[in-house]
């Protein structure tokens, strides 16, 4: 990934953590502890040979960010079991990226008056964002995550599209492809919002929401 390449990763980065200050810590929901989720495959006996640590790799970079963030969901986070004792890199990306996606998911339909999003589109917003930040992450650290692989294969369900849920619909499109030539924001409108309610009004004003 050339120099400028990361940079262009690092300000996206910086966008998940304003949007998430700005729009969505305020509006969380009470959650209760995160639960273990699946090994990472530092941990998992058949994991060779083993990959860069994430106490060695993302501590003093922009990537920090996404650990901070996933450790104020409660249990949107589904971290490794063996969590702190040289977890690969990657996959703690992964989990911080699924844990953001359904908390942002969560919190839009919330916010905007809808019923609860079902499961089905909660896990399609899981396994987007673990994937889509997770392949990034490998990418820039020319990594070969073997969670990648499967975790990339199932990033293939109905998303919401930024009309819906504008900051979860970005977030998502944006890291299918960070390095596209565009580079810009896809929902710009949100630069103009100050909080979710503004969000919900621009919605309203649009026809999309009663």
């Amino acid at each position: 990934m050339k120099s400028g390449d990361e940079v262009t990763v690092h300000q996206l980065l910086g966008r998940i953590a304003y949007f998430h200050t700005l729009f969505i810590e305020s509006a969380l929901a009470p959650a209760g502890a995160p639960k273990p989720g699946t090994s990472c495959c530092n941990h998992q006996r058949t994991s060779e040979p083993r990959q860069p640590q994430a106490s060695t790799v993302s501590a003093d970079t922009a990537w920090a960010v996404l650990d901070e963030i996933a450790t104020t969901l409660g249990e949107h986070l589904r971290p490794c079991p063996s969590s702190g004792r040289g977890c690969c890199a990657t996959c703690r990306v992964a989990a911080s990226g699924a844990a953001i996606a359904e908390a942002w998911t969560a919190t839009e339909y919330r916010a905007y008056g809808r019923p609860p999003p079902d499961a089905r589109l909660r896990q399609a917003c899981r396994t987007a964002g673990s994937a889509r930040l997770a392949r990034v992450h490998a990418e820039q650290y020319r990594v070969n995550c073997p969670a990648l692989a499967q975790a990339e294969e199932a990033d293939a369900g109905p998303l919401p599209d930024s009309d819906e849920l504008p900051l979860t619909g970005e977030l998502l499109a944006l890291w299918q492809d960070p390095l596209a030539a565009t580079r810009s924001p896809v929902v710009s409108w949100l630069n103009h919002c100050t909080d979710l309610n503004d969000i919900h009004r621009v919605l309203q004003q649009r026809g999309i929401l009663k």
